[in-house]
């Protein structure tokens, strides 16, 4: 019989606040901030420093890391979709603001999406990606309009003009490219720049542009207006340097952003500053220009003076310039404020809500060191409002263990002990603390255990969150703490054993501790024996009956001893590099060490035999545990996985992918129920049991298809193949990409038609039948459900999602695509598919536009469809027109009735609710008091 196992699935991921590879910005609402934790991102309450909504894709993978996050404007209502994220593997996945939920996935790019920026209309959004493309997709279709193509390297920011119809972008490559939307054509290319661009953004208003390099000031372009005309302006330019401001530090820019009302630009650079300047308006501008020149016109009459005696002449400034003065852009651009952070800044994001009294803005930023800042930036100063920071790791997570009632976890870092419900993800204490390499909870769960790198034992109190005491117990860093059970198996005050570095595993015992009279007694623990060993201790390891210990030493080998007389029991050798971790089985017949050779090891305690090697992991294995009670086993490595082991079998049961960095450590509930690991990302997740099997044939089947299909991604890039010097200047390509979901459409359309076309030929030999005279009646196909050959096959086109229809339908031989095309003018009649009709047939026109045109059989079908479908979206154009000019109707006929404008109204409404709900109040108070009155009255008469 096939044995089953229990699968286990991602259950939880916390512990990062901000990843550093992406972006932050403030949602539509302005309220919350959107930050980036690895594969997910989640929308920060500031002032509460909590997460007030988390949006997480389906799966977990490294590949599906956050690059870039966007939200679209506040006032754009085009679309249920207002946030989009740009993802590592290329993809592009639109969100609802509101429910949280993934409302599309885009698929274009090949590299990691780098830009994304919405339109002003929120309609839009423009992605810029490492592949040096641009691609613009459609929100409201959720599909790709077209792909622009230009950039010879990664495109970095890219910004919106002219009211959506013009779109900026700038690459690495240390041009930028001004696109006309419309015409889908490069209108200007922009140089000048020494080094590659970075960042750059526009005003709200759209007077200037400001683009950041490596180079030692920002370069910022006057944009050209609509009405704008003169000899100075090119006629296709749309960009026009207005001058160069010097920054404050060496350092490349990172990100630069306009604040709402264009008052402030923030320069963040690749470091710990953020410089804010200031734009003043034309007549501070004007003023400040005016004082520049009575300044030279001073020196000048100065050296004037001076010069007269040696025979010089100096030419004065003349009227003209003196009384209209013209405005460089130093006169402009004011440095206000350089903010310094303690440690490097990621990115920048100004609050689009209007900033406390007495403030110019709030900016936001993160962090490096997973956390977010926020200040409020005013004349004379840069003030810290809110800092979000308990709620992860500054560093790594090196160690994990829960409690023995797995309803706390402890986890530490290279300065902070953490304890967190494991349950919910929520940290319930943070402890100040040395480098913490390893930890214990002490038998009944009020104090922790914790050794450092230093080679000190600490003590931590859990109810108080308290650094109760700090002991000296070795000389080296401390690497492993393992708690000595009882003979039943069970874990009481016996006392622990350390193993460390300077050689030494010691055996301490706990005691009670009273400091002086007043003070209450606390625990802390003395050293009862020492066992010396010849080279560095890795890893300690006890039996679950007492019995045996286990030493992992530098030298790859692992010792053994009887723990009551510390005598040598076993020797275990066969490792190549040291044994990093290890663990024994809880009927003691197992030990498993896991080595940096890549390899784990099942030995027999019995006899010290191995009984199987493994190669495990594709680098270094951090972390081995077993099951309690159980031959089931997990372990960790480097290569950033999640191994699920059998040791009876020897099999790899399961692999968990979710991390995206080395794994370090590992924890396991008591039951078994479920496990937790933590990782250099800084994340910890939990992987719970479900009681869906699993299969080992399945799973091995399984792993081969992933590598197969991993297989066919690479041959349908063509990864190894000859590729381009550079692109066509300026052209324009498809938005989409072959995936294996187009591929899945492809197949389901061609056996569509291929079953439509059985059914027809089923249904004609019954007609002749039928005319014959013969009346039998043949059994009709039971996978059309009833429907008719032409209702099928437009069910199989509709159920492609809008972003694979193009890539599905160019995938079409063209035999198919003829008989798919004979379907058209059947479906032109359904008034809600008109739309759908038109985009097929006109990709495969362009598709197969020489094979149709010379094709006998399909000039009468495209003689049809040019006179069915021209007046089919004549209609849908009216239609839709009409609804238009109605809706404009009522617009006016309710700002006639009320004082308010129409965009209005829904704040109006909720304004005159919350008037009604406080006026009920009052008179809901008044009649308590009324009647509160006649009682008193009573009792003192």
């Amino acid at each position: 019989m096939v044995k089953a196992y229990l699968r286990y699935e991602p259950g939880l991921s916390f512990g990062v606040v901000a990843s550093p590879d992406s972006n932050v910005v403030y949602d539509p609402s302005g309220r919350r901030l959107l930050a980036a934790a690895l594969d997910r991102f989640a929308a920060w309450d500031l002032k509460r420093g909590l997460p007030s909504a988390t949006f997480t894709p389906s799966s977990s993978s490294a590949s599906l890391a956050i690059s870039c996050i966007a939200s679209s404007p506040s006032a754009a209502s085009a679309s249920a979709s207002s946030i989009a994220s740009g993802h590592a593997d290329g993809s592009i996945r639109l969100w609802d603001a509101e429910t949280g939920a993934c409302e599309a996935t885009l698929h274009g790019h090949r590299s990691a999406a780098s830009a994304l920026r919405f339109s002003p209309s929120g309609a839009v959004l423009a992605s810029g990606s490492k592949d040096c493309d641009v691609i613009l997709w459609d929100v409201v279709a959720q599909a790709g309009l077209f792909r622009l193509r230009g950039h010879r390297d990664q495109v970095t920011d890219l910004v919106f003009l002219d009211s959506g119809k013009k779109l900026v972008t700038c690459s690495k490559d240390k041009f930028m490219r001004v696109w006309d939307l419309d015409t889908q054509h490069c209108l200007q290319i922009v140089g000048g720049h020494h080094s590659e661009i970075w960042s750059m953004d526009v005003d709200p208003s759209e007077k200037f542009l400001v683009s950041g390099s490596a180079d030692p000031e920002l370069r910022v372009f006057r944009i050209r207006q609509s009405a704008e005309e003169g000899e100075d302006w090119n006629k296709w330019d749309a960009l026009k340097l207005f001058g160069e401001i010097p920054r404050q530090t060496k350092e490349r820019v990172q990100t630069v952003r306009f604040n709402k009302d264009g008052s402030l630009v923030a320069c963040q650079v690749a470091g710990k500053t953020a410089d804010i300047y200031r734009i003043l308006d034309e007549a501070e501008a004007t003023r400040k220009a005016k004082r520049r020149l009575h300044r030279k016109k001073e020196k000048a009459s100065a050296k004037a003076g001076a010069a007269e005696g040696n025979g010089t002449v100096i030419d004065p400034l003349t009227a003209q310039d003196s009384q209209n003065p013209t405005v460089v852009v130093t006169d402009v651009f004011k440095l206000l404020q350089v903010l310094r952070t303690s440690k490097k800044i990621c990115s920048v994001a100004f609050s689009p809500s209007n900033p406390p009294k007495g403030c110019l803005a709030t900016l936001s930023l993160s962090l490096n060191n997973n956390v977010l800042e926020t200040y409020s930036v005013d004349n004379e100063n840069v003030s810290k409002m809110y800092s979000v920071e308990i709620h992860g790791h500054r560093a790594d997570i090196r160690s994990l263990i829960l409690n023995s009632e797995d309803n706390l976890l402890m986890s530490t870092s290279h300065n902070a002990v953490k304890i967190w419900n494991p349950s919910t993800g929520d940290c319930l204490r943070t402890i100040d603390s040395g480098y913490g390499l390893c930890s214990a909870f002490v038998p009944g769960n009020r104090y922790g255990l914790v050794g450092t790198k230093t080679g000190t034992l600490e003590i931590i109190d859990i109810n108080s969150g308290n650094s109760v005491d700090v002991i000296e117990a070795h000389a080296g860093s401390i690497r492993s703490i393992a708690l000595i059970p009882d003979e039943d198996g069970t874990v009481n005050a016996r006392g622990f054993v350390t193993g460390s570095a300077d050689h030494d595993v010691k055996f301490w015992e706990y005691q009670l501790v009273q400091k002086s009279d007043s003070d209450t007694k606390h625990l802390s623990v003395t050293n009862v024996r020492t066992l010396k060993m010849e080279d560095d201790v890795l890893a300690v390891s006890i039996g679950p009956t007492g019995k045996h210990i286990a030493v992992a030493l530098l030298d790859c080998t692992v010792k053994v001893f009887f723990l009551d007389t510390l005598k040598f029991c076993l020797r275990l050798y066969g490792h190549k590099l040291p044994v990093l971790c290890m663990d024994i089985s809880s009927d003691g017949e197992f030990i498993v060490t896991g080595s940096a050779d890549k390899n784990l090891k099942i030995w027999g305690m019995d006899f010290g035999d191995c009984h199987k090697s493994i190669f495990a992991h594709t680098d270094s294995v951090m972390d081995v545990k077993f099951v309690p009670r159980t031959h089931y086993m997990f372990s960790v490595g480097k290569d950033r996985t999640v191994k699920y082991w059998d040791a009876d079998k020897f099999e790899l049961l399961l692999t968990l992918e979710g991390h995206h960095a080395e794994v370090w450590c590992l924890a396991i509930s008591s039951r078994g129920d479920f496990i937790v690991t933590g990782s250099h990302d800084r994340s910890i997740r939990r992987w719970d049991r479900t009681d869906e099997h699993l299969f080992i044939e399945e799973e091995r089947e399984k792993r081969l298809e992933e590598t197969f299909e991993a297989d066919l991604d690479n041959a349908v890039e063509d990864r190894y193949g000859q590729k381009d010097d550079a692109p066509e200047e300026g052209s324009v390509g498809v938005p989409g990409k072959k995936t294996k979901e187009t591929v899945t459409a492809t197949d389901a359309i061609i056996d569509a038609l291929d079953t439509a076309e059985e059914e027809e030929k089923r249904l004609n030999e019954q007609k002749e039948l039928q005319n014959n005279g013969e009346g039998t009646k043949s059994a009709p196909n039971v996978i059309m459900q009833g429907q008719s050959p032409s209702e099928y096959v437009l069910k199989a086109v509709s159920n492609v999602r809008p972003n694979d229809l193009e890539q599905a339908l160019l995938s079409l031989p063209f035999s198919d695509a003829l008989k798919l095309m004979a379907y058209l003018k059947e479906w032109s009649l359904i008034p809600l598919k008109v739309e759908l009709i038109c985009r097929v047939c006109l990709v495969l026109l362009q598709t197969h536009h020489n094979q149709l045109t010379t094709t006998p059989a399909a000039r009468s079908i495209l003689t049809e469809l040019k006179d069915i479908l021209y007046g089919r979206v004549k209609d849908c154009k009216d239609t839709i027109g009409f609804n238009l000019a109605a809706m404009d109707h009522i617009k006016e006929l309710l700002a006639m009735r009320s004082d308010a404008p129409f965009r209005d109204a829904k704040a109006k409404l909720m304004e005159i609710r919350q008037e009604q709900s406080k006026r009920t109040d009052r008179s809901f108070g008044g009649d308590k008091r009324k009647k509160k009155k006649p009682k008193v009255s009573s009792t003192q008469s």
